[in-house]
């Protein structure tokens, strides 16, 4: 375990828990939802959860648990693959994306991978537009200019590479290249940012850089992010979700679980038990 992360001493029950105060304005709701790879196995099993707006939601649990399946659920990237099946709701909005168009959906939920992945082959500022091209969606120089300057201005990246906007997006540090991969996401204004262990594979100083960013993009956007550093998700979500063997444990606000954890499994977890 990364680092030593103290709890209250408490006797708790071996029962699957879930908190009763369910977060008011949701902007996303998870209702009995279920995923499989293989025939007659969840990978995911009935997950009920819902995800307040303008906050940060930390997925947490061991390998394998069905975090980053859950997530990536939310932009429909299991479509991609044939044999994957979904069931349940997941309602954004009130409205259930697996019911409306892939491409609609991916819009609405941005996605940030765990390692930086600008396109190669495309400059700074292209990256940024590239959802954009990608769905079709062309825009005046003039309003393109400005969405590339706010949307790196927002990652704090714009005072870095005002000066380089034509060079390749890799020619940026680890750091500087998942920003831009942040800014891409934004830019096409989503209402729910997916974020899937985006500091793994940066430096600690990097890191911090993001983390920092993500408590002030959350007065903008609903971040859900999916993490192994169970001290990034004390330090910066209001809400977390412990997952173990594709089920949705424990679901609270993240101070209650630190402190108070109601789940055996969850204490044994966040004391570095099993992981």
């Amino acid at each position: 375990m990364e680092n030593t992360i103290t709890l209250k001493k408490q006797t708790v029950e071996n029962k699957k828990y879930m908190s009763t105060a369910i977060p008011e304005d949701p902007i996303l709701q998870l209702k009995k939802v279920s995923i499989s790879y293989t025939a007659g196995k969840n990978a995911v099993n009935n997950v009920n959860a819902d995800i307040r707006k303008k906050c940060i939601t930390a997925i947490m649990g061991p390998s394998g648990c069905g975090k980053s399946t859950l997530l990536r659920a939310i932009n429909r990237m299991h479509e991609l693959y044939p044999d994957i099946r979904i069931s349940g709701e997941i309602l954004m909005n009130n409205r259930n994306i697996l019911k409306m168009n892939p491409m609609e959906v991916r819009r609405m939920a941005g996605m940030v991978f765990q390692r930086p992945n600008p396109f190669p082959t495309m400059s700074i500022y292209e990256n940024v537009l590239a959802g954009y091209k990608l769905n079709g969606i062309s825009l005046p120089k003039k309003e393109k200019d400005e969405l590339v300057e706010t949307c790196l201005t927002n990652v704090g990246l714009w005072n870095e590479v005002k000066d380089s906007l034509l060079k390749k997006g890799t020619f940026l540090s680890g750091g500087q290249q998942q920003r831009l991969c942040i800014a891409r996401a934004l830019a096409l204004k989503p209402e729910v940012l997916l974020m899937d262990e985006p500091t793994s594979a940066l430096d600690p100083i990097a890191t911090n850089r993001i983390e920092e960013l993500l408590l002030q993009l959350k007065n903008e956007f609903t971040i859900l992010i999916v993490t192994h550093n169970m001290s990034q998700a004390a330090r910066i979500s209001d809400y977390s979700m412990f997952m173990y063997l594709g089920e949705l444990i424990e679901y609270d606000k993240t101070q209650n679980m630190f402190t108070n954890p109601k789940d055996k499994r969850t204490e044994e977890y966040l004391n570095g038990q099993f992981g």
